[in-house]
């Protein structure tokens, strides 16, 4: 009987692969196409190149619980003006809701919030917020009018970058110059972000009359025929129609931290709206009060003077 062969003499031997006849390397599949290496390269060389600042503003958008309509409104125009802001569920506005807000904020990984707190269905606040170091600004927001309800001929593309303009005001006091530096950050759309379009369409303009910052936004109109095309600078020729919406600022008090800390600056013009109800039905009450008076002075002028009997007064009852 003849000897078994050994195992390991009937595995084949491993085929050594040259360095010639090895596979190329596959290019990098992406939505545009295939990439080459080198490309991929390039663009990390170029990304590496251009280490300069780059803004990454978020900015968080929630209103309070039981706010009125109108209000709401607003608070969806401002979210459709800014395509870098995040919508939020509402925020029970309570003592506490600062603590809850900064949460919220460092949650959805922003670093501005813009709160509308809504009280007694009647008067709106806003907080403009950089959180978490601060600071934070408490406004009145009065003369609200949404683009619903305004229903203008403006219109421009949604998600497009705003020009910022501001009135020559905003330089005079610290605390302006704070607050257009906020607005700024808030308002201006960051540069190349995924959700805006590279276009300048229209100007959001902020201008302080009365001691309160009053908020337009229009449309850049220009002509589109062939014959009328502008040169760059032609300012001559570009109109601005109004787009919406519309509302005034009165700004209450500047705080150092987010949604409180301390007061950096307190509006000495400031006239809360719970007072200017109160003073209105005083008002009132003091009309009814001087009625009131009238009718009792008219009764005591008929007791001290009677009318003299009639002395027709019975003549046809004699007859019947």
């Amino acid at each position: 009987m003849g000897k078994k062969r050994k195992h390991s003499e009937t595995v084949a031997p491993a085929p050594v692969k040259k360095n010639d006849e090895s596979a190329p390397e596959r290019p990098k599949r992406t939505l545009l196409g295939w990439k080459d290496k080198s490309e991929g390269e390039a663009d990390k060389s170029k990304a590496l190149s251009s280490s300069g600042f780059r803004n990454k503003e978020k900015v968080l958008v929630t209103c309070s619980r039981r706010i009125s309509f109108r209000y709401r409104s607003l608070m969806l125009n401002m979210v459709s003006l800014l395509p870098h802001c995040k919508k939020d569920s509402k925020v029970e506005a309570k003592s506490s809701k600062g603590a809850t807000l900064n949460e919220l904020i460092e949650l959805k990984g922003s670093n501005s919030c813009l709160f509308f707190e809504c009280r007694k269905h009647k008067d709106l606040y806003m907080w403009m917020v950089k959180s978490p170091s601060g600071p934070s600004v408490k406004f009145l927001v009065k003369a609200v009018h949404a683009m619903e309800e305004l229903k203008l001929t403006g219109n421009h593309l949604k998600g497009s970058r705003p020009l910022l303009t501001f009135s020559s005001n905003f330089d005079k006091d610290a605390h302006w110059k704070l607050l257009k530096e906020m607005l700024t950050q808030v308002f201006g759309i960051p540069k190349e972000h995924r959700k805006s379009k590279p276009y300048h369409d229209h100007v959001f303009v902020f201008s302080i009359v009365d001691e309160h910052i009053w908020f337009r936004n229009y449309q850049i109109s220009v002509p589109h025929n062939e014959s009328d095309k502008i040169a760059k600078g032609g300012l001559d020729k570009m109109t601005l129609i109004e787009v919406g919406p519309r509302f005034c600022l009165n700004p209450i008090k500047i705080f150092g931290g987010s949604f409180g800390g301390p007061t950096l600056y307190e509006n000495p013009l400031y006239v809360s709206p719970n007072q200017i109800r109160a003073l209105e039905k005083r008002n009132k009450a003091g009309k009814f009060a001087k009625k009131i008076k009238a009718k009792t002075r008219k009764k005591m002028h008929e007791l001290s003077n009677p009318l003299e009997p009639d002395e027709f007064a019975d003549m046809w009852k004699d007859d019947e």
